[in-house]
């Protein structure tokens, strides 16, 4: 593979995500289909974040499975490397040493107040020291590629916050080394919900999964998952607070065709529509991603492609950083 060149920084955007499980119908609508529509017109960066799947108890064979499956499903998905560099955390050694670098102007409060470190220690049991300064290293991530915008949910924007702050904070203490990036809201299906519990997000790391229908789940899985989804007693009908499990197929109806749904007069009728349509989304996915699954020479030279299309901003970036704050070249 033909190494393709270096992202310009001008209007790079950034999208996360995390190999703790594997992607589901909300990760697809919510992020690789916006990452993959956007990248037309802006320098892209899909960001493996493997480091941050190492603050909780893992398997390492899981985790490095996990990593690669993400990267072969984004190709599947339509993310096109020539466009969007995907990049695996760990392999851009930036992201540490840079994180350091900002721990050192972050506090222990801001650090404590982001919510999955709250939640984690709320609940007893060990926490590791990474789950409380790994808001840093994702700070860090952002501020090492000059971004400028960041697609992000209702449930991420603490962290971007943190990320403005630190970036802010660092420039008026050391001068001017960082970009400060904008939240980018995803224009649609940016919260998928859970089937089987409608008002909580669909997410890749559930202990069951029974509401969560993976992107290369088989079809009998998907019909089984959407038949098992919960509705009520009402009707068809858009009402996230007294139909969230309606609203739910709606929207992920809506999402998959790109169009509203027209009448639909039977929980059974929606959930068949439901069915047709993800399916339709999903098996050209499921297709593709068995032909690169069989390449992973192909999976590898893309993810060391990508890692050199960001190399020279990410050590521009840290040479800056530690000239500003007050290291030896």
């Amino acid at each position: 593979m033909t190494p393709t060149a270096t992202l310009t920084g001008n209007k790079t955007r950034l999208s996360g995500f995390k190999p703790t499980g594997h992607l589901h119908l909300g990760n697809l609508l919510g992020a690789l289909r916006p990452l993959a529509a956007a990248q037309h017109d802006h320098d892209s960066i899909a960001l493996i974040a493997d480091l941050h799947a190492l603050t909780v108890e893992h398997d390492p064979r899981t985790v490095r499975a996990l990593t690669r499956e993400q990267a072969t499903v984004m190709l599947a998905a339509g993310v096109d490397p020539a466009r969007t560099a995907i990049v695996v955390q760990s392999q851009v050694p930036e992201h540490t040493e840079l994180h350091y670098l900002l721990e050192c102007v972050t506090s222990h409060g801001e650090a404590a107040r982001m919510i999955q470190f709250r939640e984690r220690s709320a609940g007893g049991g060990p926490v590791r020291l990474s789950l409380l300064t790994y808001p840093v290293l994702m700070a860090a991530d952002i501020l090492l590629h000059d971004v400028r915008a960041v697609p992000v949910g209702d449930d991420q924007r603490q962290h971007l916050e943190l990320a403005r702050t630190v970036a802010t904070r660092f420039n008026a203490r050391y001068g001017e080394t960082f970009v400060v990036p904008e939240a980018v809201r995803p224009e649609s299906a940016a919260r998928i919900m859970d089937l089987a519990d409608p008002r909580a997000k669909m997410g890749k790391s559930g202990a069951v999964g029974a509401g969560r229908i993976g992107l290369l789940d088989p079809p009998e899985v998907v019909r089984r998952t959407i038949a098992r989804a919960v509705t009520d007693t009402v009707g068809v009908r858009h009402d996230l607070d007294a139909q969230p499990g309606v609203t739910n197929l709606l929207e992920i109806l809506a999402a998959c065709t790109g169009a509203p749904p027209g009448p639909l007069g039977s929980y059974a009728a929606l959930k068949r529509e439901v069915t047709g349509a993800v399916e339709a989304a999903l098996a050209p996915i499921r297709a593709r991603h068995a032909e690169l699954a069989a390449d992973p020479g192909y999976v590898d030279a893309v993810l060391a492609d990508g890692a050199a299309r960001v190399r020279d901003t990410a050590r521009a970036t840290i040479r800056r950083a530690r000239e500003a704050i007050g290291l030896l070249g």
